[in-house]
């Protein structure tokens, strides 16, 4: 039988009040939130958060001694199974809104029917496609300057880019750094007349060779390598490639996504699919994992609320006897 017609065939594996795809911040935290708002609850991870890769969160509320990404994602999941949610880890493939308003889930293996269902699934950071550059990813190479920016205090940053992005982050790094360089790797410049005249007026410097490879000992920097010889030394890259958006279970049920592909969303974290969330970075937010873990709260906050509800308008209030 083919595999998609042995999933439609597969019984359900139970039957969730609310189920999540995605176990980083925004998942996790809204799972707190519903298993101890009582709601049957289930987190589907794939393993893949980016926070896992993070080695030193600094900015996270309450651990001024900073933690490991990886170290907050198992205490989220240890806390979360602790108030009666349950993890399995598992992709999603595909997911069918059914003639109840709920969702049917179709996982790798099985089945899962929700009431309410929430997407954190997160994005991918996409790194310079430069040799050595994945080794240094998390220790001196990073994505986000709101995360990382204290970390490169007067150190010798490069910022590979070429547009609008790539100007800003090297203006954005300047209150930490006086030794900051653009690096278009061989590519054209792509940023506007305004970012042009704020290059000229803060006198970035331009590096625009082909890189060859970046020198590294570890996953800690030393030096860039050019095509045509030569290197210049740094301590740190911020690169603004781009992100890659995991929001096509969302398209899959007719969700309204942005031109970036971000999941819309209100106040709430509610999509225009009644009964359908999102959270976390695979939305507009600012992606950050204080943000994303809130909103996520914020999503099962509503979330709980949106059941309430429907069980007064159904006369099915659930009480401690149930």
């Amino acid at each position: 039988m083919p595999e998609e017609q042995r999933l439609r065939a597969a019984p359900v594996e139970s039957d969730w009040e609310v189920v999540i795809v995605g176990g980083g911040f925004a998942g996790l935290s809204a799972a707190i939130y519903l298993a101890r708002a009582m709601r049957r609850t289930l987190v589907l991870d794939a393993g893949e958060s980016l926070g896992q890769w993070e080695p030193e969160v600094q900015n996270f509320f309450g651990f001024p001694d900073g933690i490991s990404g990886s170290e907050l994602l198992r205490r989220g999941r240890r806390q979360a199974e602790r108030y009666g949610a349950r993890i399995l880890k598992d992709e999603v493939d595909r997911v069918e809104k059914d003639a109840n308003g709920g969702f049917q889930i179709y996982g790798r293996h099985v089945r899962f029917h929700a009431d309410r269902l929430l997407i954190a699934t997160g994005l991918y950071h996409l790194p310079p496609k430069i040799p050595g550059a994945n080794e240094c990813i998390g220790n001196s190479l990073f994505f986000c300057k709101d995360c990382d920016g204290l970390k490169v205090k007067d150190k010798t940053v490069v910022i590979i880019g070429r547009n609008n992005e790539a100007v800003e982050y090297a203006l954005g790094i300047q209150c930490y750094s006086s030794s900051v360089t653009i690096a278009t790797n061989g590519e054209p410049p792509a940023w506007d007349s305004e970012h042009a005249r704020w290059i000229e007026e803060y006198e970035i410097p331009i590096l625009r060779e082909k890189i060859a490879a970046i020198d590294h000992r570890r996953g800690k920097l030393s030096a860039i390598q050019f095509a045509e010889g030569g290197k210049t030394k740094i301590d740190f890259i911020f690169t603004t490639r781009g992100d890659i958006y995991y929001s096509e279970i969302a398209r899959q049920l007719g969700a309204a996504i942005d031109e970036d592909g971000q999941i819309i969303v209100d106040c709430g974290q509610r999509t225009n699919i009644p009964g359908l969330f999102a959270a976390g970075c695979v939305t507009q937010a600012n992606c950050q994992m204080i943000i994303a873990a809130g909103h996520g709260a914020a999503a099962a906050q509503a979330i709980n609320r949106s059941l309430f509800e429907e069980s007064l308008q159904n006369h099915c209030l659930k009480d401690a006897s149930q």
